[in-house]
């Protein structure tokens, strides 16, 4: 019975096959799917959701939210492209447009970590504050003419788009923060059982500080890669990209609950929205049913999570079962077998 629920977990691999039949079916469907200039685009496309997904990734699985990310985003860029029409330097509106995602993302974490206001809300409130602030920095209107601004979303380095890059270089780091370091293993342990992280000894409350911090930097580094890619400083970019960036590591297999999630399903899950979107788009799908499409994807993974959690629980609950029964059953041959021991089971040393 072990054997077979161990082979129950064993498809942690299969959102790289579902991955594989999406894009074999998106290239069926249409024959520009797989053409290099598409392909391009939707790597430019993926680099976005992937960077927000990261963030969104570590929130969840220490058991918080962010449904700010998309507001945030779009207040960060449009300052990253400000700070660039006055600097004329790349790095300086970088900087601008990571620091205004950190900032936000502080507030989230005073709030959330130390005032121990549900995450959910917080961030609700933060998302119609970043959009109020952006809308009314610029006025509601785009900015324009971005000059060299546009080759950090445009770019490419010979013939690999430099979003690709920055996201290679964001998930090594991801991955290694999440597999390799202490404060990765905190994460898991916050999200898993907070009170149990306490006891032993983490820091709960900084590492929610962290996590929020860290997803700020994520969020602010994708707002200064989305407008360079659409080369405009747009107030109103980035409206539901907060449910993207949470859909991707659901579907790669983040539980909603905390404490499960790896970095690999959440790239997986973001490639995953990513071609689901372009070919949606390629084979005519209008806005309005692509939104029906992602709800119902968003509402199928959180579904299949709780199910498989059940699904697990129960197979626990067989396990802890099974070995009750034969520890009763090697007690009752030890008290046969062995002379002494009293009739309570204790054994005695002679």
């Amino acid at each position: 019975m072990l054997s077979r629920i161990k082979g129950l977990d064993n498809g942690r691999y299969s959102i790289f096959l579902i991955l594989a039949a999406v894009v074999i079916v998106a290239s069926l469907l249409s024959p520009n799917f797989l053409t290099p200039g598409n392909a391009t685009n939707v790597l430019r496309q993926v680099a976005v959701i992937t960077i927000l997904a990261y963030g969104a990734m570590m929130l969840i699985i220490s058991g918080m939210i962010d449904l700010s990310a998309g507001a945030v985003m779009a207040l960060a860029g449009v300052a990253s492209v400000m700070a660039f029409k006055s600097s004329q330097s790349l790095v300086v509106a970088v900087i601008v447009g990571v620091l205004v995602g950190m900032a936000c993302n502080l507030v989230n974490a005073f709030l959330v970590a130390t005032l121990k206001t549900p995450a959910f809300i917080v961030t609700l409130g933060m998302m119609m504050v970043a959009r109020g602030a952006v809308l009314e920095l610029t006025d509601g209107q785009n900015i324009l003419q971005l000059g060299d601004f546009v080759k950090l979303g445009q770019g490419s380095l010979g013939w690999l788009p430099l979003p690709t890059l920055f996201l290679a270089v964001i998930t090594l780091i991801v991955w290694y923060v999440m597999t390799q370091t202490r404060y990765g293993r905190s994460l898991y342990a916050v999200g898993g059982n907070g009170e149990a992280a306490r006891a032993a000894g983490i820091a709960v409350e900084r590492v929610k500080y962290q996590a929020f911090l860290f997803n700020g930097a994520l969020v602010g580094f994708a707002g200064v890669i989305f407008m360079a890619r659409v080369n405009a400083g747009l107030p109103n970019a980035g409206v539901g990209y907060e449910l993207q960036a949470i859909t991707a590591p659901i579907i790669g297999g983040t539980s909603f609950s905390g404490g499960v999630g790896t970095t690999a399903g959440t790239l997986a899950g973001a490639l995953i929205v990513g071609v689901l979107g372009n070919i949606m788009n390629l084979t005519g799908v209008g806005s309005y049913i692509q939104q029906i499409v992602m709800g119902v994807i968003i509402a199928a993974a959180v579904a299949y999570d709780v199910w498989s959690k059940q699904r697990r629980g129960r197979g626990r609950t067989i396990i802890l079962h099974e070995r009750g029964t034969d520890g009763r059953a090697d007690k009752e041959s030890d008290a046969v077998d062995d002379p002494v021991t009293d009739n309570s089971g204790a054994r005695h040393q002679t």
